[in-house]
């Protein structure tokens, strides 16, 4: 190890340089997770309940699927409230509402069919 300062080696037990006296500078690491920008862009620090229910919520439209978006959104609620350093929370309330909703369009649709099938 060598201080970063004056580049005189340094041992780990020193607080300080024995050649400029300085004490060590500390580096702050970087995390890929604490970026804001490189999240947007890449599901890295994510729950990957909340990455499926996401596009299982812009498949939700497509009402067939909506099903799957609403139970994906919740287990992706409930992945996040066990861990909260993971992101994601958007995604899961996404898929959880139009799942919802498209929940309650496919029930609506199907108990429609079904009254005009028994009263033929």
């Amino acid at each position: 190890m060598y201080c970063q300062n004056c580049g005189a080696p340094v041992d780990d037990v020193h607080s300080a340089c024995s050649q400029c006296g300085k004490p060590p500078m500390r580096t702050q690491r970087f995390s890929v997770d604490d970026d804001a920008a490189v999240r947007m862009m890449l599901p890295v620090g994510r729950s990957l309940w909340a990455i499926v229910a996401g596009y299982a919520g812009l498949f939700a439209f497509l009402i067939i699927p909506a099903p799957l978006a609403l139970g994906t959104g919740i287990l992706a609620l409930r992945d996040l409230k066990r861990h909260p350093d993971k992101h994601g929370y958007g995604r899961a309330l996404f898929g959880t509402i139009v799942g919802g909703l498209g929940t309650t369009v496919l029930i609506a649709f199907l108990a429609a069919a079904t009254f005009a099938e028994t009263n033929r």
